[in-house]
């Protein structure tokens, strides 16, 4: 008998209720519902027109919570076949036109969406969300994120989102940007990083 797919839905907005797809759990790690809930309370009215990064994107619900919510252009990256595969399925059943799909290591490609910004004079919100570092192979994981984010310019960034173990010492400062505030749900923490053009 085939194991039956894992779903979830979006929550809220345009597309509400509709079911997306999720990657095997061997390969990715979905964010948590209570996670997203509080995030998109945190940013609901921001995102309305705004363009939306979601840097490691799995199945791609976050980005397409956003879309749902009314951000205008969501840029997503995934770098795992199976997961690229779900992914390009969830987007079909919202609005493929407004987004965009970097396939490939996410740490490399984040040169080339930042050009795209540029490019496009758009400012972005970025969820970075990697996966945990307790995973085979992604001991170091948690360095190259804090190096990725030092790539990103801050006249293309509204908000960066880390969703990160619990307990990881994330510095309070990266580059351009401040940790303004963090938010822990059991062993998953939201971290929130502002530019310091203030």
């Amino acid at each position: 008998m085939k194991n039956k797919p894992i779903t979830k839905k979006i929550v809220s907005g345009k597309y509400k209720n509709t079911i997306l797809k999720l990657p095997s759990k061997l390969t990715t790690r979905s964010s948590k519902s209570i996670v997203l809930e509080s995030f998109f309370n945190t940013i609901q009215f921001d995102i309305v027109d705004a363009t939306f990064v979601e840097v490691f994107s799995g199945s791609g619900s976050v980005g397409l919570e956003a879309l749902s919510r009314g951000a205008k252009n969501i840029i997503f990256m995934e770098k795992d076949r199976d997961a690229l595969k779900v992914l390009k399925e969830n987007i079909s059943k919202t609005d493929a036109s407004a987004c965009q799909v970097f396939s490939g290591d996410s740490f490399s490609n984040i040169k080339a969406v930042i050009s795209s910004l540029k490019k496009k004079n758009q400012q972005a919100y970025f969820y970075i969300d990697p996966p945990f570092s307790i995973r085979e192979g992604m001991e170091d994981i948690y360095e190259k994120m804090i190096l990725l984010i030092k790539s990103i310019e801050k006249e293309n960034t509204k908000l960066i989102v880390i969703e990160h173990m619990t307990g990881l010492d994330i510095p309070q400062k990266i580059s351009f940007f401040t940790k303004t505030k963090s938010k822990k749900f059991g062993n998953t923490t939201l971290s929130y990083f502002n530019t310091n053009m203030e």
